[in-house]
């Protein structure tokens, strides 16, 4: 029996603009940012800084440093953002309604403090509601220590919240992520980025 949902933020709860986050970073001087910059697994400092192994300010520091001038706080966020291309007002009315089902209902994420500078505030869904507003848990890549696909996440996340991994369905658009889940014993879902899930996802609950 599925007690727990685990959902990806990027790509599943709000949609991903990769290009949008290059050119964004583009703007700020990374010249080479397609090169740093991935849709799942960050590298180089963006990836130490989504595996909580710089600090945002670390972070500021270091990409001022390979830019050559010296960057705020915002205009990194700025940068960061430039991956939120939509939160889907769909997405946010079903996991309303899922956690009435009773759901427990979880974040699992790689992700920065930038981006969730944006996402625990009122400005997320444009309501006054943060995402927080929205789910039972969030567990961060950057505060956790380590990233989707290792397993150490996921198991982080099943011990915290007391829950055995066949309870679970995880909702993710990076294959890697949901192959790791599925070995785990997770049940699973993939949508692309930008996909409806909202159908798919209760029709699966009625067949677990």
């Amino acid at each position: 029996m599925i007690k727990t949902i685990i959902f990806d933020l990027g790509g599943v709860i709000i949609t991903l603009d990769q290009e949008q986050a290059v050119r964004r970073f583009e703007e700020l001087g990374l010249k080479d940012a397609r090169q740093w910059l991935d849709p799942y697994t960050q590298k180089g400092i963006f990836g130490e800084l989504e595996s909580g192994q710089v600090t945002a300010e670390e972070f500021r520091r270091e990409l001022s440093a390979i830019i050559g001038r010296e960057l705020s706080f915002d205009e990194c966020r700025y940068g960061w953002l430039g991956y939120c291309k939509e939160v889907p007002r769909r997405n946010l009315l079903a996991l309303r309604r899922l956690r009435d089902m009773g759901y427990r209902m979880v974040l699992l994420s790689n992700t920065n403090p930038y981006m969730m500078s944006w996402v625990d505030s009122p400005e997320f869904d444009g309501e006054g509601h943060s995402l927080a507003d929205y789910l039972d848990a969030m567990y961060c890549s950057y505060k956790v220590g380590c990233m989707k696909p290792d397993r150490r996440f996921f198991g982080h996340v099943l011990q915290t919240e007391q829950v055995l991994p066949e309870n679970c369905l995880f909702v993710d658009d990076g294959p890697r992520n949901v192959a790791a889940a599925s070995q785990m014993g997770f049940y699973t879902i993939c949508p692309t980025n930008g996909e409806d899930w909202t159908d798919n996802i209760f029709q699966q609950l009625q067949l677990l």
